[in-house]
């Protein structure tokens, strides 16, 4: 069975993965560099040392942040 959640407000369809998977591995089959990216998951941080112990279900809500490098002059 797919699982389906929201991301970023989007809901999104992923065949390759089922219910139950971990965070560590929706980051890595959405083929995003997890020392550049955080994660909320059902209004909740989800720290980087707990991606892999975090289960989701389809229905979730995640928000997923890119982090840009940058500055002034």
């Amino acid at each position: 069975m797919p699982l389906t959640i929201t991301i970023n407000g989007q809901p999104r369809k992923f065949v390759k993965l089922d219910p139950g998977c971990a965070v560590a591995e929706l980051i890595a089959e959405m083929d995003l560099k997890g020392d550049r990216v955080a994660v909320e998951l059902n209004h909740q941080i989800a720290p980087r040392t707990q991606w892999e112990q975090l289960r989701l279900q389809s229905g979730d809500r995640l928000e997923i942040v890119h982090f840009v490098g940058g500055g002034c002059r």
